[in-house]
């Protein structure tokens, strides 16, 4: 009392109120506070108010302030921006990524801190979203942000079993981050967040820690496991072990998961009659008992240790049943219709085997006219560039699709032109011309595309210098390079005697900067050349090459493989025949009509607005000398010969470069 006495300016009682609301509030008699003072200081502790960037794009985003307890999606929910995405997506998995990784919509608002940057996304839907709701949904808002724990799972599994995601769609993305609340057990989060197929649950698998490799079996509890990365590997396949005593697990915490509820049944959780009188609801929704953990943890055990005697022991499958028994779980993204794989299977007949004296040394495609297009380093080695010309005999072969076939293949008459700067997008291809005279099938260049930014691609080639083949397989975008590169070194790491972490990090330094298509594949050597298609088999790129080394179990492997855009190709192609004078082969390349010429033609004029004096002159002298009667030609000088300035276009994103 003395020293409130002494405090200037402050009478002694407002101290003495604060301290005694204080001194109230944390007794665990919390009667003595009006309900009204009580549920406010409750709803204080259990959230905070916090705002967010949920991010659209890369030049757009919205500020929110979430101040209300309650899940992820309902705090977005507060934007009239992502309702309306919604409703445009309807039908669609919602995919909320919070730094690269991927969170549930059912996580609470408070795994969000403030100042996070949130990306939302839609992807096909495998089935409807499952939404808490019930005792479970208001016990978790219940929660204080101290209980929460999270921890990452990768999207890959161990070698037994790559396939763990319900929805195939989420491969794409590196990570998932799964919430638990301490006490519960792993198998309880992973069930709760709904996003792994149930067969993890059927046999012994574990979370291996990606830094340590130490392994944390489902049935512990999650207390120690906050912000680790792990990877689901199969232990044995045994069925999994028991959960821990005193673990939140499904013995007597089930949270009752309702598909399809609205927003308004959500709000008033349960309102059902408690034996025909009260309603229960958030609100009322009874809590723990102080000092009741003891109690609970024995309560447990007692439940469990009765359950063992009354389990039925289900039949294993017999060795004939399992020849039988099929894991639906491949990617959607790689899945092709029908129409699609016929279209693939007609442009395959324009894929060639590339061999030098008789040997297979790379792939290529007929390209236009009678021009095949392979990479420069295919065929670097044997051209002199005093004379012009190519000083070793170069067959292509289109219908090598079988070891027992031996037909002779096409003679290539000349080298038109080509380059070799592998850094350069676009500059590492040849054209090579073949006789007029022989019967050869028809171009892919009318069937040009762009690079897509994401989803399943397909290379048609000849790898290993054998037999035409078909590799159906996934883009790694820009951003999950370096994670390709990581997980590679994860895998090899013990085996230091040809392969260290330096040449993992030259790998991720050196893709990081490529502006390439990139993709995991198994075309390695004799396949540079091979046209890859997109979803719609238009040829949007030529594959390339690929960061080769032998892995701990002896086998070559490449960490990641990539494609030059085709369209930057055709670009420098076009520049180059201009420069070179091929004008029979340019020629030929106008007669072959295609939908994008006049936006390939707008890059050609972006490359000698940088400085290319030599095609200047080139096209200068044409028009000067005016000779050419082809209509196709004429349209083509004079479009380099106008003196207006057209708008200039982002050659970058005209690439599509990813």
């Amino acid at each position: 009392l003395s020293t409130l006495r002494a405090t200037q300016g402050v009478p002694c009682f407002k101290f003495f109120n604060l301290r005694e609301k204080k001194n109230m509030a944390n007794q665990n008699d919390e009667t003595r506070l009006p309900p009204a003072l009580h549920n406010a200081l409750k709803d204080q502790e259990l959230h905070s108010n916090h705002s967010f960037l949920l991010r659209w794009n890369i030049n757009s985003c919205s500020n929110i302030t979430c101040n209300k307890a309650g899940t992820v999606e309902e705090s977005l929910k507060i934007s009239a921006q992502f309702k309306k995405t919604t409703a445009k997506n309807k039908g669609k998995e919602l995919v909320i990524l919070r730094e690269g990784r991927a969170i549930s919509p059912n996580s609470p608002c408070i795994l969000i801190k403030q100042g996070d940057d949130l990306n939302v996304k839609y992807v096909k839907a495998v089935e409807q979203p499952r939404k808490l709701v019930g005792a479970y949904a208001s016990l978790c808002r219940n929660k204080r942000p101290y209980e929460l724990v999270i921890f990452h799972v990768l999207t890959k599994g161990g070698k037994s079993i790559m396939k763990i995601l319900k929805n195939p769609a989420l491969r794409a993305i590196h990570e998932i981050t799964i919430y638990a609340y301490k006490g519960e057990t792993v198998k309880r989060a992973l069930k709760r967040d709904g996003r792994l197929l149930s067969t993890i649950f059927k046999k012994n698998f574990v979370l291996s820690n990606k830094s340590t490799s130490v392994k944390t079996e489902l049935s512990n509890i999650v207390d120690e496991l906050n912000d680790e990365t792990f990877q689901i590997i199969l232990l044995d396949r045994s069925s999994p072990p028991e959960s821990l005593p005193g673990s939140l697990d499904e013995a007597y915490l089930v949270p009752n998961e309702i598909q399809g509820q609205s927003e308004s049944e959500n709000d008033n959780t349960l309102k059902q009659d408690s034996e025909g009188n009260e309603k229960i609801t958030a609100g009322n929704l009874p809590v723990e008992i102080p000092n009741s953990k003891r109690m609970q943890n024995q309560l447990c055990s007692q439940f469990t240790e009765s359950l063992k005697g009354r389990k039925t022991q289900i039949p294993k499958l017999s060795h004939i049943q399992n020849l039988f028994r099929v894991d639906f779980g491949q990617s959607a993204q790689m899945c092709r219709e029908v129409d699609t794989l016929k279209k693939l299977m007609g442009h395959s007949d324009s894929v060639c085997q590339v061999r030098i004296n008789g040997k297979p040394n790379g792939s290529g495609f007929l390209l236009f006219g009678s021009c095949v297009l392979t990479n420069g380093h295919v065929i670097q080695n044997i051209y002199n560039e005093t004379r012009g010309q190519l000083i070793e005999r170069v067959s292509v072969h289109f219908s090598y699709e079988r070891v027992e076939q031996t037909e002779p293949g096409l003679d290539v008459v000349e080298l038109v032109c080509f380059e070799c700067i592998p850094d350069v997008p676009g500059g590492d291809w040849a054209l090579l011309k073949l006789s007029d005279n022989q019967m050869i099938p028809k171009a892919l260049l009318k069937h040009f595309g762009f690079l897509p930014k994401d989803g399943g691609i397909s290379i048609i080639g000849h790898p290993d210098g054998g037999v035409k083949k078909i590799d159906p397989c996934l883009i790694v975008p820009s951003q999950n390079r370096i994670k390709v590169a990581e997980r590679h070194y994860w895998e090899n790491k013990d085996f230091v005697q040809l392969v260290n972490s330096r040449f993992f990090e030259g790998v991720a330094e050196s893709i990081y900067q490529k502006n390439v298509l990139t993709y995991e594949s198994c075309f390695y050597h004799c396949s540079s050349g091979s046209p890859v298609f997109d979803k719609q088999s238009n040829v949007v790129a030529v594959h390339s090459g690929g960061y080769m080394y032998r892995s701990a179990s002896g086998e070559t492997q490449s960490v990641i493989e990539f494609a030059h855009p085709l369209s930057a190709i055709m670009e420098r192609l076009i520049l180059q025949l201009v420069v070179r004078g091929k004008h029979d082969v340019l020629k030929e390349y106008l007669a072959c009509s295609y939908a994008q010429h006049e936006i390939v033609m707008e890059g050609v004029k972006n490359l000698v607005k940088k400085g290319n004096v030599d095609f200047r002159n080139a096209v200068n002298n044409l028009c000067t000398a005016a000779v050419s009667k082809d209509v196709r030609l004429n349209k083509f000088l004079k479009f380099f010969c106008q003196t207006d300035e057209p708008i200039l276009m982002d050659i970058q994103d005209r690439h599509g470069f990813i």
